[in-house]
């Protein structure tokens, strides 16, 4: 039987962030996936369909609640910056600790898939905090043998976001006046193409490790 026709389970763990909101629709318009469970803080305020299911947890205390990782596949667009978490203790937690928990409980319970929004530079041998960390999640989730493990590693992130981020938003409009020279590598890209490789990741999974770059997820629809 095809991926596409055995009704999956997805969970999708950073709903209300600037990827997950629209990996959430991709997936709510997808009608092979019958289920997406979303873990969540706090329950969201808009309605949501009946295939979505909705998982209040505290991310403090995630192995209280087993049974939310009876899925297929997980996609991951947790994220933070450290301006908001307050401290690079508090950005780990948020970036490294929490997806890798997921992806440890969600393994134990069977799942197949893990897709994962990381980022453009990661290397858990950089100099820089911020690549380090998202590097060394890539290495954690890879121990951890999943069938098949997608990342995406992208640029700046275009779209609507809840909330302002100066520095993003400065380096956006620079980009702008540079896109003619700009190499695809550092192109900024829609969040929307982000979601919808992840999506696609976990419809068509490929054995192993999959990491998608800047440039191939600026092709995608």
């Amino acid at each position: 039987m095809s991926q596409e026709s055995t009704g999956l389970t997805v969970m999708l763990v950073g709903a209300s962030g600037l990827v997950g909101t629209r990996c959430l629709h991709r997936l709510i318009d997808e009608p092979s996936i019958e289920r997406v469970r979303i873990l969540v803080r706090q329950v969201p305020s808009q309605p949501l369909p009946d295939k979505v299911e909705v998982c209040v947890t505290d991310f403090n205390r995630l192995e209280m609640h087993a049974e939310w990782f009876d899925v297929e596949a997980v996609i991951c667009a947790l994220g933070t910056t450290i301006g908001k978490a307050g401290s690079q203790a508090a950005f780990r937690q948020v970036d490294f600790d929490y997806p890798l928990q997921v992806a440890q409980l969600a393994k134990a319970s069977g799942a197949r898939q893990f897709a994962l929004v990381s980022a453009l530079g990661a290397d858990a041998r950089s100099n820089v905090f911020y690549n380090r960390v998202k590097g060394e999640l890539e290495e954690a989730l890879q121990a951890i043998g999943f069938e098949s493990l997608a990342v995406a590693r992208p640029s700046l992130l275009q779209g609507n976001r809840r909330e302002f981020r100066f520095g993003e938003r400065l380096a956006l409009k620079v980009a702008g006046w540079l896109l003619p020279v700009l190499p695809l590598q550092w192109r900024p890209v829609q969040a929307d193409q982000v979601a919808a490789a992840l999506v696609e990741s976990v419809l068509r999974p490929q054995p192993g490790l999959r990491v998608m770059a800047n440039p191939q997820l600026l092709q995608m629809h």
